[in-house]
């Protein structure tokens, strides 16, 4: 009724229709500006498809609006393979900075905001493959442990930049044990368990996780 300040359900619903289109415009053009790689568009391209797969089924745009609050609960994150990745990769390089920040909105319970904040980094620094792999990892904490299409993508590309690194395919493994994919993590523990120098110090953590793992796929294997 005209008086109590609600819109017509059929103006509404236009409306919503009208702003979905217009948030989908936008993340093009963002997309664009930042320079991010076309075949991570279609990761957004199938969220804003599932928005609006969702909107037509439960949206209820004639319902007076209320404020909500943001819940995000901390992401505990491992010192330990925090510390070997900085050896892997080294801490004063240029990129770090996107690292360090990503690391903060990881363990503020925020992991859409770390990936963002590497892909800002990639597209200024679109070779480094300490942004690459970081990024991996962080689209799988953002998708609560799964390695996602967009993961592995990002694991994938820091593997060709450099194929030589040891880094990538281990913390790619690691992405995988924690998915409880162990069999695929093996193979890219042994790869850069191989690519790995001799002498360098972190040599001895990378073998004896691949012993360990070694031993569990022994184990589960003659059961």
């Amino acid at each position: 009724m005209a008086g109590t300040g609600e819109l017509p359900q059929e103006k509404a619903g236009l409306m919503g229709w009208v702003a979905l289109g217009l948030v989908a415009l936008l993340a093009v053009v963002l997309l664009w500006w930042l320079g991010v790689a076309r075949p991570l568009w279609s990761f957004v391209g199938a969220g804003l498809m599932l928005g609006a797969t969702g909107y037509a089924i439960q949206g209820k745009p004639g319902l007076p609006g209320h404020p909500v609050t943001a819940f995000t609960r901390p992401i505990a994150l491992d010192d330990g393979m925090v510390k070997l990745r900085d050896d892997m990769f080294g801490r004063f390089s240029g990129e770090n900075q996107y690292i360090v920040a990503s690391d903060a909105m990881i363990r503020s319970g925020d992991p859409k905001a770390a990936v963002q904040v590497l892909l800002i980094g990639i597209r200024r620094v679109p070779n480094s493959i300490a942004l690459w792999t970081d990024l991996g990892l962080a689209f799988q904490t953002h998708d609560r442990g799964v390695v996602s299409p967009a993961s592995k993508l990002a694991f994938e590309q820091a593997m060709r930049i450099n194929p030589d690194h040891p880094a990538p395919p281990f913390f790619y493994g690691l992405a995988l044990i924690q998915a409880e994919d162990f069999a695929g993590a093996s193979r890219y523990w042994h790869r850069a368990l191989a690519l790995t120098p001799q002498k360098v110090g972190y040599r001895a953590i990378i073998a004896e996780r691949v012993a360990l793992l070694d031993r569990y796929l022994a184990e589960t294997r003659e059961r």
